[in-house]
């Protein structure tokens, strides 16, 4: 038989649950200053662990102090029993919600190392706290007393049904984690598709993937089609590319010359422009008798793939400028047209145009 309850029961309760109340508040505060200097330091996977346990000691603090003054009240077995099972039910619960905070924090980590990049792969994310947080589960009922074997064996039948019912989006996750798994593609990545679309990788969750185009719009592309479709990686294995320029002078020019100014306008746009390649050694290559030119390539050094745009844009400026001021000639396009006219024929110049109706002969 239980004895009745006195007031130093009462005392002993309320002194347990002040303390794991103090203990709590002591606990936080110290997890404050702690929090405080691990910003301070270049890991930020010691900042998700204080966060972390921000949130789990002082829940456990205060369930050891309710748990302390159930233990000296007179209460009867089964209450007591009950009351147990509810306190360490909170604590697992605050314990893998909090431990699903950490586990997917960290591996957010990892793959912002391993990517470089700002953003992260949140299918990676998701499937760890998924995990963490049925793992949570399963320990709850093992705590309450059921028997997770009938639920294990009901998942493993039932799984099969609902694998073939989600056939397409278990086929993207699985096409997620292997694009990821083989490096192919990473979150910051700029790509382009087959079919047309292109832009930086701004992340890859558990059915698509998701890319921001230079102008700022998002499209969104499931992951089996991003698998299966033909795609260029700009930023693998090198973020370095280079860009091709195409010029052509008369034929009156000197070709030395020509390439002497055209790699000085090269060096000096390499170290001018920003996001060009200070290092990149000037490449002209003639190639082409034209009709009117001499056509020749100029091979540019860019450090992204969107610093093209600048940098060709800057280079044909000054290019442009500096041919004018040592008078090398870029000459338009000439046609020799022949007009019939009866008998005769009226030969005639024109540039960069055909004259429809007639013979164009090409010089």
């Amino acid at each position: 038989m239980n004895r009745a309850l006195t007031l130093d029961d009462l005392v002993l309760a309320g002194v347990s649950t002040a303390a794991g109340l103090v203990l709590a508040f002591l606990s936080r505060t110290l997890l404050r200053w702690l929090a405080k200097h691990a910003k301070r330091t270049k890991w930020s996977g010691d900042d998700v662990i204080v966060d972390a346990l921000r949130s789990v000691v002082p829940w456990a603090a205060i369930a050891a102090g309710l748990a302390a003054a159930a233990a000296v009240l007179p209460l009867t077995r089964t209450v007591h029993h009950h009351t147990n099972q509810i306190l360490q039910v909170w604590l697992i619960f605050v314990v893998t919600l909090s431990a699903a905070r950490v586990i997917a924090g960290l591996v957010r980590t990892v793959t912002q190392s391993r990517s470089g990049v700002a953003g992260s792969a949140t299918i990676f994310v998701n499937i760890t706290r998924v995990l963490v947080l049925a793992i949570g589960f399963l320990i709850v009922l093992q705590t309450l007393g059921i028997s997770i074997a009938p639920l294990l064996t009901a998942l493993g039948v039932g799984g099969l049904a609902v694998a073939l019912a989600l056939q397409d989006t278990l086929a993207n996750l699985f096409a997620g984690v292997h694009i990821l798994a083989s490096k192919t593609v990473q979150p910051g990545d700029y790509i382009r598709l087959s079919s047309g679309e292109e832009g930086y990788v701004v992340d890859i969750n558990w059915r698509q993937t998701t890319v921001r185009q230079l102008s700022n719009n998002l499209v969104v592309i499931p992951n089996g089609q991003l698998a299966k479709a033909n795609m260029t990686n700009y930023t693998r294995p090198e973020q370095r590319l280079t860009v091709l320029v195409q010029v052509g002078v008369g034929y009156d020019a000197d070709l030395e010359h020509v390439e002497r100014v055209t790699a000085e306008v090269v060096a000096q746009t390499m170290r001018d422009v920003p996001g060009a390649v200070p290092d990149h050694e000037p490449a002209i290559r003639f190639h082409t008798f034209g009709d009117s030119r001499i056509g020749f390539t100029v091979i540019l050094g860019v450090g992204e793939f969107s610093d093209q745009y600048r940098i060709k844009h800057e280079f044909i400026k000054r290019l442009h400028r500096r041919y004018r001021a040592e008078g090398i000639r870029i000459p338009a396009p000439t046609r020799t047209v022949a007009l019939h006219q009866g008998a005769a024929l009226i030969p005639q110049q024109r540039s960069g145009e055909d004259v429809a109706g007639g013979a164009v002969v090409a010089d």
